[in-house]
């Protein structure tokens, strides 16, 4: 292997061998293994070192075995060195494509001028850098053709589907990421799960105030269809997060409550509309129907109604 391909060539293909078999076997999600394991990454900068250094030593035996051989052995030694493949096609293709004159001929191209004895080479331009100009060319011609001439998609389309995409993709995380709901985007929780753990807290934390049958006792009967702050699920949701009336009802609960613990009572509490209590407290508030619009009211700190 040693003979046939150089150093150069068997370092990289060892290491991205190395590295391909790392990033298949570690799961990092999205994420290549090097950037999310920051271990990984010290891994193959180990590993890049080590086959470096195995080449310098193994490099290093070879001249010292050859410094031991007589005169007869090192000249075989070197012969069959020197016979091995060689990369020709490369090299010849890296001159072709420099498009250099040979040095013997360069005086055919020297220029009348000097400076200081510096003389100038007039020699042509590369051909990679004329076939870069002509391909440049013609990817100018189609690209105008493709978005100017027949409209293809623009800069504002890409836009656009990003946004689409993004928006879909907020809209997948918002589904696992329940806490981030508000008085703005909450929406009444009708899963027997949601109303079940909605019922938990409110039995810890309300029943003090509004009767386990949301009858009402210092708070307002919650079974009615008045609201002191507004109906609702936003209303509701706005009025336990915050608060009632300043000075007078119930505190604000977001400190104790995460977002979907208040969604889930505050859907509870709408569940006990127009059930029948055993002591039902006199209404207090205003009526509130199904074509009222729900605004979450801004008040500060009273009861749920």
């Amino acid at each position: 292997m040693r003979k046939f391909i150089p150093s150069w060539v068997r370092v990289p293909l060892v290491f991205f061998i190395i590295f391909g078999v790392v990033e298949y076997v570690i799961d990092s999600g999205e994420k290549p293994a090097f950037v999310e394991y920051p271990a990984v990454l010290l891994f193959l900068l180990l590993v890049l070192l080590i086959l470096i250094a195995i080449e310098a030593i193994v490099g290093a035996l070879e001249n010292v075995m050859l410094h031991k051989l007589d005169e007869e052995a090192k000249a075989r030694f070197i012969a069959k060195k020197e016979s091995g493949y060689e990369f020709t096609w490369l090299k010849n293709a890296y001159i072709k494509m420099l498009g250099q004159k040979p040095m013997e001929v360069e005086h055919e191209i020297i220029l009348d001028h000097n400076y200081d004895g510096i003389k100038e080479l007039d020699n042509n331009l590369p051909p990679w850098w004329i076939w870069g100009f002509y391909i440049s060319i013609v990817f100018a011609a189609v690209y105008l053709l493709r978005f100017h001439v027949f409209n293809g998609y623009t800069q504002i389309d890409e836009l656009e589907t990003e946004l689409a995409d993004a928006k879909i993709a907020i809209e997948a995380y918002k589904k696992t990421a329940k806490d981030l709901v508000d008085a703005n985007t909450v929406e009444l929780l009708t899963d027997a799960s949601d109303i079940s753990a909605g019922k938990a807290t409110f039995e810890t934390n309300c029943v003090a105030c509004h009767m386990a049958d949301g009858g009402g006792g210092i708070g307002p009967n919650l079974t009615d269809n008045h609201w002191i702050l507004g109906g609702g699920i936003k209303n509701v949701f706005h009025t336990i997060s915050e608060g009632g009336r300043s000075g007078k009802g119930m505190i604000a609960w977001k400190a104790q409550l995460k977002p979907a613990q208040i969604a889930q009572v505050a859907s509870y509490v709408l569940s006990l509309q127009g059930t029948t209590p055993a002591n039902p407290k006199a209404p207090e508030g205003d009526v509130w129907g199904d074509n009222i619009a729900e605004t979450p009211v801004e008040t500060p700190t009273d009861s749920i109604q």
